[in-house]
């Protein structure tokens, strides 16, 4: 091929898009039958790279689309039109433990998509692609704004939608990780939705002072969002990931200010004390330490800290009380969190209350703890820094899951979140999937 590599052509379309659309990456002037390989890489803000490829066998016009056609081997195979996004992976060497996450949501996630002859496994800094095209991903849309918030002692950053008029709002809190995570709200306001990302373990209050936040905290973070000119007051959802949920569930709940339109709880839980503050909820969670466990690998694993189930209402969430549609989204390999347990018990505590026609139910196989946008790279097993003042420790915790599986839940999700909240803000009423 050596007379014709100057030839071939790469192309990737669209090569500047959101994180959750897709793209359709076309080699093009190679000869019939040759053995490819497309390969994407990626340099976190870290410093940390991250690869994924794909083997392919051009066709009779010496073509090959990675939209149709199988991949052989790699970090995938099959027809996988995104595959070189979701099974990325730290480059081989890398130390372990790593997570891809986007810290500055306003630089695009840039992926150099290059095609090599033959079927390559290593060693590709030792050669030379055939063609090469760089791609940006972005969570936020042209025109998004980005705020930072600090009234009423908040760290937040609240995302408004590029349009003009009045938006719908989403209160966005992660899990035990803490830090002012934004990706997510930056892709929600891309979508039409205004978005407060909070920081509710480390916010500078609570480093500041030493002492984590009330109820308070979430109750201001709420009425900034319903005080503000362009969003619409009566129009306000949760998400919560992971401890996210557990405070999403309480709150929609017990909490006399807080008013919501729709909830989407991930990956998380109803076990907590109800009327404890969220340093409560955390002694609760790991007062059953003798129930952490360690496999082979000294990955950490929590799903038992909270087994079993209580009996006891004052450590439930009564979500018979909940009077706005709820979406729960779990993954059935979770190694973290008994989500689908705790699942199960909330469906069936809203049944028993007459309130289940406001649940919606996505349950995934082989889907661990952390469900995120689409095409996010799985991640099984990472560092992860414990949140407990004074206390803090880095450990490697298992977070469930297999690639494939787990991909396709992220994707199959978050369609059916955005359609929960679409139905559920700027419609009138109960958001039903059953014909997704």
């Amino acid at each position: 091929m050596d007379d014709k590599q100057c030839c071939v052509k790469l192309s990737v379309h669209p090569s500047r898009g959101l994180m959750d659309e897709k793209f359709v990456v076309l080699v093009q002037k190679v000869p019939p039958g040759s053995q490819l390989t497309v390969r994407a890489l990626h340099q976190c803000e870290d410093g940390h790279c991250w690869d994924a490829f794909g083997h392919y066998t051009a066709d009779t016009s010496g073509t090959v689309n990675v939209a149709e056609d199988p991949s052989l081997g790699g970090t995938y195979s099959g027809v996988e039109q995104m595959g070189l996004l979701w099974s990325l992976r730290p480059v081989p060497g890398s130390k372990p433990g790593l997570r891809m996450r986007k810290m500055n949501v306003q630089t695009p996630m840039e992926v150099t998509v290059s095609v090599y002859q033959g079927h390559q496994t290593e060693g590709f800094v030792d050669q030379v692609p055939l063609a090469t095209a760089v791609v940006e991903r972005w969570y936020m849309a042209p025109g998004v704004r980005r705020i930072p918030i600090t009234e009423g002692g908040l760290t937040a950053t609240l995302f408004l939608p590029s349009a003009s008029g009045l938006f719908p709002g989403v209160l966005d809190l992660w899990g035990g990780g803490g830090k002012l995570v934004e990706y997510r709200s930056a892709l929600l306001a891309s979508h039409g939705f205004a978005s407060l990302a909070l920081d509710y373990l480390t916010p500078k209050i609570t480093l500041e002072t030493g002492k984590m936040v009330d109820n308070q905290y979430f109750e201001m973070a709420y009425r900034v969002l319903q005080q503000h000119p362009q969003i619409l007051s009566s129009r306000i959802a949760m998400l919560g990931l992971s401890l996210g949920t557990s405070i999403t569930l309480r709150l929609a709940v017990y909490s006399q200010i807080i008013k919501l339109r729709c909830a989407v709880c991930i990956s998380g839980s109803h076990v907590q004390p109800v009327n404890g503050s969220v340093e409560d909820i955390l002694t609760y969670l790991n007062r059953n330490t003798e129930n952490s466990r360690s496999n082979e690998k000294n990955e950490v694993i929590w799903r038992d800290l909270p087994l079993p189930l209580p009996t006891d209402t004052n450590f439930k969430v009564d979500v018979g009380q909940i009077k706005c549609p709820l979406m729960l989204v779990v993954g059935e390999d979770d190694q973290n969190w008994p989500t689908y347990e705790s699942a199960v018990d909330m469906k069936e505590m809203m049944e028993k209350a007459g309130n289940s026609h406001l649940l919606t139910f996505l349950s995934y196989p082989n889907a661990g703890h952390l469900i995120e946008p689409p095409y996010t790279p799985h991640t099984r097993a990472s560092n992860f820094r414990t949140v407990i003042l004074n206390n803090s420790m880095m450990i490697l915790v298992l977070w469930g899951g297999e690639t494939v599986a787990h991909s396709r839940a992220q994707e199959d999700a978050w369609r059916k979140i955005l359609v929960f909240l679409r139905e559920n803000l700027y419609g009138g009423g109960a958001a039903s999937l059953s014909n997704l």
